[in-house]
């Protein structure tokens, strides 16, 4: 898998336009059905990117770290979050994340399995830093989708960040926190619709309902998994 970059300027001006705000806005929904209260927590944002949840999380009383290997996209973080002492960036690889056991209450990490070479251990790093009875949060692309069919024939013509990329189911997901030790909720979906602002305006609450329902069809997938009091002893055991 070849080492993605991205330019700061082109990612927000696309969740900065009309589809790409109603995108976020479905997306970070599904991301709060499955998350914890964040307030007064010490909340990781794995792969933070330009810090566009990391600053949601903190508004919600969280006290946050992101951590990114791109120092453009830090850079773009840093002017995001302006003077906020509840966010702190640090440049590291998501893979090796340079924090002692259980370090944090919660930790998230979205759209960047998608992204890595090797996700399983990504999740295992994970599972490492959040505390006991704490949560990892995943938010990845859905596979069975409209969206995910167009990025991979755009990465099939035109070869970049979608050629290499990988798409997930919500049993796939389920599966890697298992491996990693964590007891997985319910998941949750999110962008039904095609890629089109009216399409969007027009599910309106539908997209909600449905991703309660299904992540069939979804573009956006989020998962939890909790860290239990004891270990796993057992396939599918969960406490």
């Amino acid at each position: 898998m070849v080492r993605i970059t991205w330019d700061p300027k082109a990612y927000a001006a696309w969740f900065d336009s009309a589809l790409g705000r109603r995108v976020w806005a479905d997306e970070y929904r599904a991301l709060s059905e499955v998350l914890d209260p964040v307030d007064a927590r010490r909340v990781l944002d794995a792969g933070c990117g330009d810090g566009r949840l990391s600053v949601e999380l903190a508004r919600e009383g969280a006290s946050v770290v992101g951590v990114d290997r791109d120092l453009t996209m830090l850079g773009a973080a840093h002017a995001r979050m302006g003077g906020s002492s509840e966010v702190a960036l640090v440049r590291a690889d998501v893979s090796r994340l340079p924090f002692d056991q259980e370090s944090f209450d919660v930790v998230t990490a979205v759209t960047v399995l998608c992204f890595v070479p090797h996700p399983s251990a990504v999740v295992r790093e994970l599972a490492r830093v959040v505390r006991t009875r704490g949560q990892a949060v995943l938010g990845e692309l859905g596979r069975w989708s409209l969206w995910a069919a167009r990025r991979r024939l755009r990465g099939l013509v035109r070869g970049g960040v979608w050629a290499s990329a990988r798409f997930w189911t919500a049993s796939e997901l389920r599966g890697l926190l298992r491996d990693a030790g964590l007891v997985p909720g319910p998941a949750r979906g999110a962008v039904f619709y095609p890629r089109s602002a009216r399409a969007a305006r027009a599910m309106g609450e539908v997209d909600a309902r449905l991703g309660r329902l299904t992540t069939l069809g979804a573009a956006f997938v989020a998962i939890a998994g909790r860290k239990p009091t004891q270990p796993r002893t057992g396939p599918g055991k969960e406490d």
